[in-house]
């Protein structure tokens, strides 16, 4: 009986995970047909763009997941002083980190789009996260 509870309950948890890494493609493939109609890319700029912007976006969703760890791993009631204080360094590096790939994302569009495509990808961004939030309150105000 244990066995098919086991089986029961890996099959949940699977098909829960199967289903967010759907919802994670998904969402992928809406972000990058509004970027791509946003700017407006020739097949030329669109060659060049993407490698860059998917390699920015996997080293930035690295980083958040290394910082989100860093800081739902440690209660800060328990932490020493000391360890509260190198919690604080590796959160700032991590901030560092982000600034530094921010920095060589916009040196690399600038040698593939022009400044007000740039300009664009950055209010492409906000306003598809501000879809994305938009769709969220709307599923989540019905409940």
């Amino acid at each position: 009986m244990k066995i098919v509870h086991t089986f029961i309950l890996t099959l949940f948890v699977s098909a829960s995970l199967f289903a967010q890494k759907l919802d994670r493609e998904k969402i992928t493939a809406l972000k990058i047909a509004h970027i791509t109609e946003q700017l407006d890319l020739t097949k030329t700029e669109a060659q060049k763009f993407w490698p860059i912007y998917n390699a920015n976006e996997d080293a930035e969703n690295k980083l958040r997941e290394r910082s989100s760890s860093r800081r739902k791993s440690k209660n800060p009631e328990e932490l020493s002083e000391n360890e509260a204080k190198l919690l604080l360094l590796d959160m700032e590096n991590i901030e560092k980190e982000k600034m530094e790939l921010h920095s060589k994302l916009l040196d690399d569009l600038f040698e593939i789009l022009p400044a007000k495509k740039i300009i664009k990808l950055y209010q492409a961004e906000r306003s598809f996260r501000q879809k994305m939030f938009d769709e969220y309150k709307k599923r989540h105000s019905k409940n």
